[in-house]
């Protein structure tokens, strides 16, 4: 990798960040807060309920302690619920709760209302969403990311 790609690529990488915190700041009025480790778990569960708790773990790429302890506040937090296998009654399956809907819900208006104007083309906002998935979905080595 020449000198010009790794900085545009280092270029890529911090705007991310900066853009992340201050959709992290914005969401700061929003019925339930957490922390970013927390998002990270509720994002799977939102977008795949019903997951297992190992496979949640494993696509969000948390050891096991940090990640049940993510969970424990995210339940506590009313967010996510718990719900025995019907297959096997051993195992749980992690589901959002309506709370969790209507946090969702309120993000999706507090977000596209603060990017409307920076991404006022649905093309261009199209153009980035495919971009970032592909992007995710080789950090994450081909594992499900996610929509």
């Amino acid at each position: 990798m020449d000198e010009k790609h790794e900085a545009r690529l280092f270029e890529l990488a911090d705007l991310i960040l900066a853009i992340s915190r201050h959709l992290h700041a914005a969401k700061a009025d929003a019925a339930e807060s957490w922390t970013p480790i927390e998002a990270a778990v509720m994002r799977y569960i939102d977008h795949r309920p019903g997951a297992t708790p190992t496979q949640a773990a494993r696509a969000t790429q948390m050891i096991s302690s940090n990640f049940s302890r993510a969970l424990r506040k995210l339940e506590h937090k009313g967010l996510v619920r718990r719900v025995a296998d019907p297959g096997d009654a051993r195992r749980v399956r992690l589901y959002p709760t309506e709370k969790a809907g209507e946090n969702l819900r309120y993000l999706q208006e507090t977000w596209s209302r603060l990017l409307d104007e920076a991404v006022p083309d649905p093309a261009d906002a199209d153009a980035v969403i495919t971009v970032l998935r592909r992007i995710e979905s080789q950090l994450l080595g081909g594992a499900d990311s996610g929509p």
